[in-house]
């Protein structure tokens, strides 16, 4: 793999991690949620589901995935039914409020639910499939040793994603200040509520020949 090929997939990597979706909601929503520390929980499981889907489409399982509507259906509806939940779980999130009132309590997931959740979010993702059976191909070098390559480039995506998502938690979590009012923090709920069911929703219109435009 030549060095302009890799800045190529660097350019492209960043260009996709800041793009806002069903990660950069999560991340924000468990930053400003449950603080910066927490959320990296939640990233990391972002990390490995996003790698789970990268090593798909470079096995190639993902072109057959493609290639078969019933097996693309199935894991879009899991995929758009997950966020949904997660995003309906988020709206009717319950607010423990102290007997003064002065004290704000939010019930925060355990380590390994908020790795779940967000190894869910990414493995469940059809547009993520899609996005690595078409442009992946595009960075592989004919000819080359295939396993070297996938890991040079699973390595640089992560990295970059780790950053921008801990970018997107950390501008969260930062404003946890203005949301120590239950109300406020009801609002918070619904909003990423609302956002996650939102793109979950979109899912269901993601089409198979969407890769290819």
């Amino acid at each position: 793999m030549s060095f302009a090929v890799w800045l190529g997939f660097f350019v492209a990597a960043c260009i996709i991690a800041v793009s806002p979706g069903s990660g950069a909601v999560l991340s924000m929503s468990h930053g400003l949620s449950y603080g910066l520390r927490r959320a990296s929980t939640t990233i990391l499981g972002l990390q490995t589901g996003l790698l789970l889907i990268f090593f798909i489409a470079g096995a190639g399982v993902g072109s057959l995935l493609m290639a078969s509507e019933v097996a693309f259906n199935v894991v879009k509806t899991v995929g758009a039914l997950y966020l949904i939940y997660l995003g309906l779980s988020q709206w009717r999130a319950k607010v423990a409020i102290g007997a003064q009132q002065a004290q704000l309590e939010v019930v925060v997931p355990s380590p390994r639910k908020r790795f779940l959740t967000g190894f869910l979010t990414n493995a469940t993702n059809p547009k993520g499939i899609i996005f690595m059976v078409a442009v992946l191909p595009q960075f592989i070098t004919q000819g080359a040793p295939l396993l070297p390559q996938l890991l040079i480039l699973a390595a640089t995506m992560c990295a970059i994603d780790l950053v921008v998502m801990h970018g997107y938690a950390f501008l969260a979590s930062s404003m946890q200040r203005f949301f120590r009012d239950p109300r406020a923090v009801r609002q918070q709920n619904r909003v990423f509520g609302g956002l996650l069911m939102g793109v979950g929703a979109a899912l269901f219109f993601v089409k198979r020949g969407a890769a290819a435009t």
